[in-house]
């Protein structure tokens, strides 16, 4: 009998036959925390008097989602895991270095690693074909002391992809459908694998944006095959010699299988305060919005960028309606300079952030007040995730959201010229 990706990896890394619902103990290729979550996962690496990290160079830490630090608490904790990183040689990617799931993707993750992240979105390194997950700070900083960690080895619900999209449809549409479908525990603790011949038409920012909300739905990882669009990628990244043809075997078993034709989506958005809360863009014409943030580990890459330049070139935001933009990466942000879109996208009334979380998590750098609106192309759209638990949060594509910050309301993109 076959293997799901899921499982072939995991018997890999634990040296063993893994099948869905068994336990193993397989090795960690990368580990990581941020700086939300990094200082409780150092403080308790020290409680258990651990004396050195299994694995430096494979180990990491992230200040990204409140950077440069808003208030001196955090400025605290930052200069807590610098001291860290200085004393034990791991992995450090100060303010600006970029959010750590895109810096993952871009120069850390390969087929068939396990990665574990402090982070709920470690998942978005699954769009190269990774085990990644996110765990807990405890079970983090036990990573950090060992190289290694116990799994449950996942059912997996595949995902069969067919067609194309359609004008100014994309990755967001995609996994907002599916998590509207299933709803937001609808694979809780199983991996979704994506798979079928419309899988070759979506790029490696499509497939990290689908990965990155596998979690939406509660999954345990969110897997895609590793194919000639995962090697054209690392070859891009200067990294192709990480790549190795990596999918699920013919006869593998699978819980249950979802099939989707591209072609007959149409963009979505997903309604306060759930993100299974799924409605078209074009029904929600006519909802006010004060802020459109476009950015995050979700849709904050150079494909996303040109996708609000080219609609948003030669326009101008609402005069009601801020327009805040956060690239993921230095990378990006350089690539989007040479590009021309930065310029467009402050030509349009754009603010540009620097690379990291930026306004996702509601610290800093556009944190919104009571009774406004938000149309954000992050993942999570919870109570007060961004400021004023009297605040509302819709979450579309980027090419929903350029549309809308032109109009002033949810607007179907497909509308705008």
């Amino acid at each position: 009998m076959g293997k799901t990706l899921a499982e072939k990896i995991l018997s890999r890394k634990s040296g063993s036959d893994a099948r869905c619902g068994d336990i193993v103990i397989a090795q960690v290729d990368l580990v990581f925390a941020q700086d939300t979550t990094g200082p409780l996962t150092v403080r308790q690496f020290r409680a258990g008097n651990a004396k050195r990290l299994a694995n430096p160079k494979k180990t990491a830490l992230f200040l990204d989602h409140a950077a440069p630090s808003p208030k001196r608490e955090v400025s605290n904790d930052h200069q807590l895991l610098r001291q860290f990183a200085q004393k034990t040689g791991c992995l450090i990617y100060d303010v600006g270095g970029g959010i750590c799931h895109q810096i993952v993707a871009e120069s850390l993750a390969k087929p068939g690693d396990v990665i574990v992240g402090a982070d709920s979105h470690t998942v978005t390194a699954g769009g190269l074909g990774a085990f990644a997950t996110g765990m807990g700070s405890s079970d983090v900083a036990v990573i950090f002391a060992l190289g290694k960690s116990w799994f449950r080895v996942p059912e997996t619900i595949k995902i069969a992809l067919s067609g194309k999209f359609g004008r100014r449809v994309g990755a967001k549409d995609l996994v907002l459908r599916l998590i509207g479908d299933i709803g937001a525990d609808g694979a809780t603790y199983k991996a979704l694998e994506f798979g079928g011949d419309g899988l070759a038409s979506l790029n490696m920012s499509d497939r990290f944006t689908v990965a990155n909300m596998a979690v939406e739905a509660g999954a345990k990882a969110g897997l895609f095959p590793a194919d000639k669009v995962t090697r054209h990628y690392l070859n891009s990244q200067k990294r192709g010699d990480g790549y190795q043809p990596l999918s699920a075997d013919s006869d593998a078993v699978y819980e249950n299988t979802i099939s989707i034709n591209l072609a007959s989506l149409e963009p979505l958005v997903a309604k306060p305060h759930t993100v299974d809360n799924v409605a078209t863009a074009r029904s929600l014409k006519g909802t006010k919005i004060q802020q459109v943030f476009i950015g995050t580990c979700t849709n904050g890459r150079m494909e996303d960028l040109a996708i609000a330049a080219a609609i948003l070139k030669g326009k101008m935001r609402h005069p009601q309606t801020r327009l805040i933009i956060g690239p993921a990466s230095p990378q990006v942000l350089l690539s989007a300079i040479s590009a021309g879109y930065i310029r467009t996208l402050v030509e349009a009334g754009g603010v540009i952030l620097p690379p990291g979380c930026g306004a996702c998590l509601g610290l800093h750098q556009g944190v919104l007040a009571e009774g406004e609106t938000c149309l954000s192309t992050a993942n999570r759209n919870f109570k007060g995730r961004m400021g004023s638990p009297q605040a509302f949060i819709y979450l579309s594509s980027p090419a929903t959201a350029a549309a809308s910050a032109i109009t002033g309301e949810i607007t179907d993109p497909r509308e705008v010229s």
